[in-house]
């Protein structure tokens, strides 16, 4: 059997996690242009979603600008033209958000050999796990912090993977609508960027949120994400008025988050966790948020945007509906740049 395939470039993906050595590569040569902030572009079921968000040393981010364009009867393609003609593209950086299915985020060992065969001995871990052969995969990896009070856990690292066809396809659209992307991001990481600014000092923090395609729950601590958890359960679900389907909904993201928790005190038990917080808002988050609080042995609050973004430039992002579908690419929006990292 050959060797997998080793030349081929990894995702270039939010930097707070420390890449594992030998991966931290530029996808397919992005260029890294200089420019106040980042604009984060989020292809949807129903149109494209933008946001620019710029950071200063002092204050809260700063969010510039937001945009949704309807998909409708046209293309991915010509939206993204439009896109390219309503935002001012001289020197943006550009992060672009996967969506769920275009990508797969797998937990594994790292493996225990020396740093520059790392990236072959991944590689061969993955590629019984990957939805396409190994060769076909563009693959990046982040370490998962090792508790330096655990009980001797194997250390363990996040692997990313995304088709190699599909990010060609997907770079070349953005190419031909001349956004020149300078990074790629996931829904993961990018709410891992959320949670970073609302952790308490020295603590770890978990965040939940929902949408058309179910449910994500992080923990983070010190800005690097330590855990990340799907859920099958979606936002309609939890906004449908049945209340024996509302309650069986509740009960089962209860069980889940239990069981997230306790995996998470397993391995990083030396950790404190503070709470965790619903990114969610309105009557159904109010009903989620009381069955959690009853259910799980740690505080459920729910997420205040205005706490941790300047929003008075984009006043209509108070509105629940607003932050709902803008909230991920908020976070891709997020990211540092890498003299901060």
């Amino acid at each position: 059997m050959a060797d997998p395939d080793t030349t081929r470039a990894s995702l270039y993906l939010s930097n707070n996690n420390s890449p594992c050595e030998s991966f931290t590569m530029k996808m397919f040569g992005f260029p890294r242009k200089k420019s106040p902030g980042w604009f984060a572009i989020s292809c949807q079921l129903d149109g494209v979603v933008v946001v620019h968000m710029t950071r200063a040393a002092e204050g809260l981010p700063v969010v510039r600008a937001i945009r949704f364009i309807e998909i409708g009867m046209t293309t991915l393609a010509s939206v993204l033209g439009q896109v390219a003609r309503q935002c001012q593209l001289q020197g943006a950086r550009w992060t672009h958000l996967l969506a769920i299915g275009e990508y797969q985020m797998l937990t594994v060992d790292l493996p225990n050999v020396p740093a520059e065969e790392r990236k072959l001995a991944v590689r061969w871990v993955v590629k019984d796990m990957l939805e396409q052969a190994v060769a076909d995969t563009t693959l990046d990896a982040l370490a998962i912090p090792v508790d330096p009070n655990g009980a001797g856990h194997n250390a363990t690292m996040f692997v990313i993977a995304a088709s190699n066809r599909f990010i060609e396809h997907r770079q070349g659209l953005f190419d031909k609508a001349d956004i020149g992307l300078a990074a790629i991001d996931v829904p993961e990481l990018a709410q891992r960027n959320i949670s970073a600014l609302l952790e308490p000092e020295g603590q770890a923090l978990a965040l939940l949120s929902f949408g058309a395609d179910g449910g994500l729950v992080t923990i983070t601590f010190r800005k690097e994400l330590y855990l990340s958890r799907r859920m099958d359960i979606t936002l309609l679900q939890l906004q449908q008025d049945d209340p024996e389907q509302l309650l069986a909904a509740h009960e089962r993201i209860a069980l889940d988050l239990q069981r997230s928790l306790d995996h998470f005190y397993r391995q990083h038990h030396a950790i404190r966790l503070s709470g965790l917080v619903l990114c969610l808002a309105g009557a159904h988050a109010t009903r989620l948020q009381s069955h959690l609080q009853s259910s799980l042995s740690t505080s459920v609050g729910t997420l205040s945007l205005e706490s941790i973004v300047d929003l008075s430039l984009t006043p209509e992002l108070s509105m629940p509906d607003m932050q709902q579908r803008y909230l991920m690419v908020l976070g891709a929006a997020l990211r540092q740049d890498e003299k901060s990292a």
